[in-house]
């Protein structure tokens, strides 16, 4: 996995105005969590974009300081409409210590449903994984070749060497959806009567066609009553 390298600045004041007044200067507040203590420093922002943006996950180098360690960012707090970065949670890491990640997930092969007009439709955008670091991978490859429609591949169809999957074991990473021009022909189909079907319950098969043939037979004998 890369690494990209953020370097750091310790915060002397912790107050929300403070907070406030980093993020104006175009820093982002950060914390960084896993040693003897808690860390309070802040980047900026710049640093954090390729980390943040990107479809690949990465180990980080902090330099905060002068004080170097290898760290994942493990949470990242965004506003709710400038989608701006408001704080950010670090982890110190260790290569003989397991840890937890979301790794970004890319979708491979031609689906045969969706050659068919169906629509791959990805489910889950990362999956959360256990493991050493120097098991950990940028991306995590999901092969959908085998799907056709309806058809799905689940955390459960997946194995990695040296990786434990946390996500529910029965949710689907990607599925082949039907085309809903498809889906209303279906259900045109399952409400129309197939041709020469039965006729309902308790009739007399024929009864139809013999009601028909009397009512012929009557209707001479009105008209003959006329003349």
């Amino acid at each position: 996995m890369k690494t990209v390298e953020i370097i750091g600045y310790r915060r002397a004041n912790l107050g929300k105005n403070d907070a406030k007044k980093i993020r104006e200067e175009g820093n982002v507040p950060s914390v960084l969590y896993g040693g003897d203590e808690q860390v309070h420093f802040y980047s900026p922002v710049i640093l954090f974009r390729d980390i943040v943006y990107t479809n690949e996950a990465h180990f980080v180098h902090l330099n905060i300081e002068g004080e170097e360690c290898q760290a994942i960012l493990q949470e990242v707090q965004f506003h709710p409409v400038s989608e701006i970065i408001l704080h950010a949670d670090f982890l110190r890491i260790s290569e003989d210590r397991k840890i937890k990640m979301d790794i970004p997930v890319r979708l491979t092969g031609k689906a045969p449903g969706v050659e068919k007009g169906g629509a791959l439709v990805r489910k889950r955008a990362t999956l959360k994984v256990a493991g050493f670091p120097k098991d950990m991978p940028d991306h995590i490859d999901v092969d959908c070749s085998g799907l056709d429609f309806h058809h799905a591949v689940k955390v459960g169809d997946m194995t990695i060497a040296n990786l434990e999957f946390l996500d529910p074991h029965q949710a689907s990473i990607a599925v082949v959806e039907v085309p809903r021009a498809a889906k209303l022909a279906e259900e045109t189909a399952a409400a129309t009567p197939a041709a020469g079907a039965a006729p309902a319950a308790g009739a007399a098969p024929g009864a139809d066609a013999k009601k028909g043939d009397a009512k012929k037979a009557e209707a001479p004998k009105k008209d003959a009553g006329k003349k």
